[in-house]
C-alpha cells in the first residue's frame, strides 16, 4: 500500500518529489505513477464497483454495439442516481452528476468540477494534484485552501457523486475493450499542449525533443497534434495506457468534451514526445 502523505510530504512535492496516499485499485501509487506502469500497464478495477453493480455489466455484456451500450448506460445512470428531484412547486432541480462533472471540467478545469475530480483521483489512485489554478506547493498555502475549499463545495456536493465516477471509469475500461473506441490497446497515442514544460520536466530536456514529465494527476490530452496544438506552445506525444484513462468521446450520449476531443486521463511521470505547436 502506498504511503500516506503528510505535511512535511507534500512539502516535498513542491520540490519535485511525488507525494501519494493509499489506493482503492491493487497498484500502488507510486508505481502507478511510474513511467514502467505506463510502458507495460497492468488492468485497473476501482475495488467492489463492479461486483456492486453486476446487474449493468451484465446487461452490458448483452450488447452487439457501442450504440446500444451507451443507451443501456444512461438509463441505468437515471434509474439509479435519478436525472432530478423537485424541490419546490413547478420546478425542477438537476442533481450534480457524473455528466455536470464532465461539463464543469470542460469548462474550466481549475474550477469547482475540476477539484472534485481530482479529489476522487487522490482517493481511488492515490495520486496528489499538482496544479489547480495555480501551482499547489508546500501545504499549506492559498492554493491548498482554493483547492480544498472547491472540491467541498455545495455544488457538487453529493455523497454518491464520486460512486457515478468509479462506475463511469469501469464503464470506460469495459468499452474500450469491447469496442475498442481508441483503437486496439494498450496503448492510444494522444497529445497535449502545455506552456508550462520547464516546471513539469522530471528527466531529459526540450533539445533532445523526448523528455519525460510529471503531470496532474487528472490530465486532459487530445485526439490529434492540431487540436493540442491550440492549448500551449510545446505538444506533448504520449502513449497513454487504456487502463488509465476516464473519459474518452463517444463514451456517453453526451456532447461533455467532444468539442475538443479531449481524452481524459490518470496522470503521473510520462515519457513523451516535445515538439513546436507552431
Amino acid at each position: 500500500m502506498a504511503r500516506v502523505m503528510t505535511d512535511e510530504a507534500r512539502g516535498d512535492a513542491a520540490n519535485g518529489d511525488a507525494a501519494y496516499r493509499s489506493t482503492l485499485v491493487g497498484v500502488a501509487a507510486h508505481v502507478l505513477a511510474s513511467t514502467a506502469f505506463n510502458a507495460t500497464p497492468k488492468p485497473l478495477h476501482i475495488a467492489g464497483t463492479r461486483e456492486s453493480h453486476a446487474e449493468l455489466f451484465d446487461a452490458l455484456d448483452r450488447c452487439g454495439a457501442a450504440d446500444e451500450a451507451r443507451v443501456v448506460f444512461d438509463r441505468f445512470m437515471a434509474q439509479r442516481f435519478g436525472a432530478g428531484e423537485v424541490d419546490a412547486p413547478g420546478r425542477r432541480r438537476r442533481k450534480a452528476s457524473h455528466l455536470k462533472l464532465l461539463q464543469g471540467w470542460g469548462m474550466d478545469a481549475s474550477g469547482a468540477a475540476g477539484a472534485v475530480l481530482k479529489g476522487w483521483v487522490e482517493s481511488r489512485f492515490g495520486l496528489m494534484p499538482a496544479w489547480h489554478g495555480e501551482r499547489l506547493g508546500r501545504f499549506p498555502s492559498p492554493a491548498w485552501v482554493r483547492y480544498i475549499e472547491d472540491k467541498a463545495g455545495t455544488r457538487y456536493h453529493d455523497t454518491r457523486l464520486w460512486g457515478q465516477i468509479d462506475l463511469l471509469f469501469e464503464y470506460c475500461q469495459w468499452m474500450l475493450a469491447r469496442f475498442e473506441l481508441l483503437g486496439p490497446g494498450p496503448h492510444a497515442t494522444l497529445w497535449r499542449g502545455s506552456t508550462r514544460v520547464e516546471e513539469q520536466l522530471v528527466a531529459g530536456s526540450l533539445r533532445e525533443r523526448h523528455c519525460t514529465v510529471r503531470l496532474n494527476n487528472l490530465v486532459s490530452f487530445s485526439r490529434t497534434r492540431e487540436q493540442a496544438g491550440c492549448f500551449g506552445d510545446w505538444v506533448f506525444e504520449a502513449r497513454v495506457p487504456m487502463v488509465k484513462l476516464l473519459f474518452v468521446p463517444g463514451l456517453v450520449d453526451s456532447r461533455a468534451l467532444d468539442g475538443e476531443a479531449e481524452v481524459l486521463a490518470v496522470g503521473g511521470d510520462y515519457e513523451v514526445g516535445v515538439s513546436y505547436a507552431c
